[in-house]
């Protein structure tokens, strides 16, 4: 596969988990004992850092990227595993979690190879 492919696969995974993280709090899960807002700046807070970075091919901000998705594919996980409810929106979060891990860490990988 080519390098660009990778990192296409990367920004497919970062928009679907933010869009996705952006849903769950709002429209899909709406928690009654926290503030909506602080919610949205827990889950789609983090996201946002290295997001310049990523856009303008920055390895490092690429490599930040691949990092950073990991806390969502755990959050997945233990989401699918404890919430039956929730499950098929926890699975795709693993799913846009482990695109944009492996898109962005492919995409350095294969920069480094250059």
């Amino acid at each position: 596969m080519l390098r660009v492919h990778f990192y296409y696969a990367g920004l497919i995974g970062f928009f679907g988990l933010f869009f996705l993280m952006m849903a769950w709090h709002t429209l899909l899960s709406p928690s009654r004992h926290m503030p909506t807002a602080l919610l949205l700046i827990m889950t789609v807070g983090p996201l946002l850092l290295p997001f310049k970075g990523l856009l303008s091919h920055n390895l490092k901000s690429c490599t930040w990227m691949s990092y950073l998705s990991l806390p969502y594919f755990i959050h997945g996980v233990t989401e699918a595993y404890g919430n039956a409810t929730l499950r098929p929106w926890a699975i795709l979060e693993v799913s846009f979690s482990l695109l944009l891990c492996f898109g962005a860490g492919f995409y350095v990988y294969k920069a480094e190879k250059v």
